[in-house]
């Protein structure tokens, strides 16, 4: 491996890569609306010379370098989250902002800038010559903002793309991760009586039986499960809802929405039952469910499924780790960090559903993920596409017949 020759061309492409990035952000694509950013990514794959580029019925967009025994996946979802309120933004979240070091615009960091730099690594494999006994799919994933993994679920059910190992292509602030807390969306929902709102009494309010389990709810959060790799497992409340004949009526029900985050040792079973067990539940006989996810992708394509996302982790000395290491120190001459994302990814379908084996390196930081003025680096763009045209590489090369047969996700269930 020429690591000089692959940053070098990295580095010519960086300004292809960046009006690439900004026609995506120019494009609105967020979750079952991608449409118009999938037909643009595939423009783009086919012009710097992808040998194939498919959508599947899900609309995912998978362009493939090489022919080689070796299936290698790279993902990026291209999807985005809304604006929010467009006063927090100093530019125009599309149009966005460029200068000599960053560029700007909902999606920057989260995550299309990982897109703009996986398919100018393809051009960078091509024009070296470094296809070898591998199959590289770059992949442009749909609805990841809405369900993550979802998109994965189907690639590998529907689609039969089952790589021996993925990178994930999320911000990673320069380093490298190899898990994270998983998570899963809970709807609490308590029953009440409705009456006429001038005697209260005559009926029975779903919004006041809800009160104490908020609090509750609130205190469990500072009791959960904490691991010294992936970190404590979390709880908020992230919405609320309720049904009333109007305002002046005593409200029948009401209902929450709870974001909790696995850490290792935690199970979606075990997380339902630490609700279902608190006293304010009990007392209210609440209703304690896991949301499920069915709507239609941009294809109208519906694939149910329910809202878990499982907690994964590999090892630091796996074979796939050491893969990403070995380039990060062949290209930039120094050790990397080896870290988790605070967030979750399609990981957690592809490693935590399925045991195929993830690994994360992408351009941008999580703290720009869904925040007004997002933004991502020009450097980080090119650091990231010289790392994704070495990998497949150094992984056919040293790596592959290291692999282990099954990969053990590092995190314990609790029974």
């Amino acid at each position: 491996m020429e690591f000089a020759k692959v940053l070098e061309l990295a580095k010519k492409y960086e300004p292809e890569m960046s009006k690439f990035l900004r026609d995506l952000i120019a494009i609105p694509g967020e979750s079952c609306d991608e449409k118009g950013t999938v037909l643009r990514i595939k423009e783009e794959m086919e012009k710097v010379g992808f040998d194939k580029v498919e959508i599947d019925p899900q609309g995912n967009v998978l362009g493939y370098v090489g022919h080689g025994k070796h299936l290698i996946a790279m993902d990026a979802h291209i999807d985005t989250v809304g604006v929010g309120n467009i006063e927090n933004w100093q530019y125009d979240p599309y149009k966005g902002f460029e200068d000599d070091e960053i560029i700007i615009g909902r999606g920057a960091s989260d995550q299309i800038g990982g897109m703009a730099s996986m398919v100018y690594a393809g051009k960078i494999i091509k024009d070296l010559g470094l296809e070898d006994d591998y199959t590289l799919v770059v992949v442009g994933s749909v609805q990841e903002e809405d369900c993550d993994g979802l998109c994965w679920q189907y690639i590998i059910n529907e689609d039969k793309v089952v790589p021996e190992f993925v990178v994930i292509t999320e911000p990673t602030d320069g380093k490298i991760y190899r898990g994270h807390r998983g998570r899963m969306e809970i709807k609490v929902t308590t029953k009440g009586v409705s009456c006429h709102g001038s005697a209260p009494e005559r009926g029975d309010n779903a919004i006041y039986k809800m009160a104490p389990i908020l609090q509750e709810l609130r205190s469990l959060h500072e009791n959960l499960l904490n691991h010294p790799f992936l970190g404590k497992g979390s709880l908020t409340v992230s919405e609320i809802f309720h049904t009333s004949p109007s305002r002046c009526a005593v409200a029948d029900s009401c209902w929450i929405s709870v974001d909790r985050r696995l850490t290792a040792g935690e199970t979606w079973e075990y997380a339902l039952q630490q609700i279902k067990n608190l006293p304010s539940v009990k007392a209210a006989n609440a209703e304690v469910t896991m949301y499920m996810y069915d709507r239609p992708s941009y294809t109208n394509l519906v694939y149910p499924t329910e809202c878990y996302f499982p907690t994964w982790l590999i090892e630091e000395g796996h074979p796939v780790t050491t893969t990403l290491t070995d380039a990060y120190k062949g290209l930039f001459g120094k050790d990397p960090v080896v870290d988790k994302w605070t967030f979750s990814t399609n990981g957690v379908s592809i490693m935590g559903r399925y045991g195929i084996p993830c690994i994360g390196f992408g351009p941008g930081h999580e703290d720009q993920a869904h925040a007004p003025n997002e933004r991502t680096w020009k450097k980080e763009l090119v650091d990231c596409a010289a790392m994704y045209a070495a990998i497949p590489t150094i992984y056919v090369k040293e790596y592959a017949d290291k692999m282990p047969k099954d990969t053990e996700n590092l995190v314990g269930i609790k029974k």
